[in-house]
């Protein structure tokens, strides 16, 4: 049995076979995933790419297409409809990549609210200043938010959409790798508490995905690399194509090879779609997404935001869960190895020294996936397959932790430092 992730057209003659996943999978998927082919990849034609997400709102479009920020107004044209835009970019996404979308929004009505960077800036400070911002230049219930940057900007700029006047609506032009293959498709929006992540947000899908590999060519190595553990994530959780494939042409992969990062960006949207299709609101199947983050996310607030991108401390909570998958015998070591020999290849990430796992998994409490005080982890069984698993003992969940900053430091001996600046994505 296969079919093709959700909507996925690459001119008249697109198919694109869907790689096995976790929970639900039915028998034949891994004849499929197995017999897979770089032939079989053909579906990744040149020129525009289309993935429809379905969801219970409505559905919409993902585009992924190189040069389409220039033209952009023909792409959000059937959207817009003459409708005024207002742009909430992020600093760095503008200076590198604005005049492009300037360009491609010739034509169309639009005012630039431009918003600071980092991940201690993603506050509900930022929605407020930004909609009084919206209403004082006249911003009404016709409004459309654009957010173009990062994953911080998809997140702000969505929660602000979603709020603004009760709702307007949202189109997402990603500019770094991980907001293009992850955060910009879904609808998950939201800002931070000092006591963890995204603790405020609202499910707000937008009405386009507008997303140009070219933007990636002025992306610092280092954010580039934050991306690719998102794709990494993609891989270990539901396809082990795409699996093999990061770990057979690292070198093209670092290169930005256009036609390997076009293809890893539409086969890692499609894989999203597929699974925001089935569980909108993350009821169930939604949260294989969140494989690596329980950890991560604990790393990210006992860092204060400083000292990691988010790839980063996914990274690192992808290593840790690995452990903690082969500790609770989910895993095998072969297959842990493996993961975790990807994830290390595609690094350096900053120095984890000093951070004490006491702390960190006493951050765990305050994780949005904790439900009724029981902390949620998203496991690997195999490669291409991920459980989501509760009451594991505490213990065994420090141990797994230490032995992720175990490797991770001596990964980290083993590279080059990298500079510990707080987030831009």
């Amino acid at each position: 049995m296969s079919h093709r992730p959700a909507g996925v057209e690459a001119g008249a003659a697109s198919q694109a076979p869907l790689a096995a996943h976790g929970g639900t999978r039915s028998p034949g998927l891994r004849t499929i995933r197995n017999r897979r082919s770089r032939a079989q990849a053909a579906w990744y034609n040149r020129g525009m790419k289309r993935v429809l997400v379905t969801t219970a709102h409505a559905p919409y479009d993902v585009v992924v297409e190189r040069g389409s920020l220039e033209q952009a107004a023909s792409h959000f044209e059937a959207v817009v409809r003459g409708r005024r835009l207002f742009v909430v970019a992020d600093q760095e996404a503008w200076r590198h990549q604005g005049s492009r979308l300037e360009k491609g929004l010739r034509g169309l009505h639009f005012s630039l609210l431009e918003l600071e960077l980092g991940e201690r800036n993603k506050r509900l400070a930022q929605v407020e200043t930004l909609a009084d911002r919206m209403y004082a230049a006249g911003a009404d219930r016709s409004a459309c938010v654009v957010a173009f940057g990062g994953g911080i900007v998809g997140d702000v700029g969505g929660f602000l959409a979603a709020v603004y006047m009760r709702g307007v609506d949202v189109i997402q032009v990603p500019t770094t790798l991980l907001a293009q293959v992850d955060a910009s498709v879904g609808g998950k929006t939201g800002v931070n508490l000092a006591e963890g992540k995204n603790l405020v947000g609202s499910f707000h899908q937008p009405r386009l995905v507008l997303i140009d590999p070219e933007a990636l060519n002025t992306l610092p190595e280092r954010e580039y690399r934050a991306g690719l553990y998102e794709v990494i994530k993609t891989g270990i959780i539901w396809s082990r194509h795409l699996f093999d494939l990061l770990e057979e042409r690292r070198e093209d992969v670092l290169a930005r090879d256009p036609d390997v990062l076009e293809t890893i960006i539409t086969e890692s949207v499609a894989i999203k779609a597929e699974v925001v299709g089935r569980d909108e609101r993350e009821g169930d199947l939604r949260r294989i997404l969140n494989y690596g983050h329980t950890l991560g996310h604990a790393l990210e607030a006992e860092t204060e935001y400083s000292r990691l991108l988010h790839g980063e401390a996914i990274a690192y909570g992808m290593v840790a869960a690995g452990h903690l998958g082969e500790a609770t015998g989910m895993l095998a070591t072969e297959d842990r190895q493996r993961i975790e020999r990807l994830v290390l290849q595609y690094g350096p990430i900053p120095s984890l020294e000093g951070i004490n796992v006491t702390r960190l998994a006493g951050r765990l409490g305050g994780d949005k996936k904790t439900i009724d005080g029981r902390v949620h982890f998203v496991l690997p069984t195999e490669i291409g397959t991920v459980k989501v698993v509760g009451d594991i003992d505490r213990g065994v969940i420090c141990d797994a932790a230490e032995a992720g900053l175990d490797a991770m430091a001596a990964a980290t001996e083993a590279s080059p430092t990298v500079e510990t600046a707080a987030s831009k994505l």
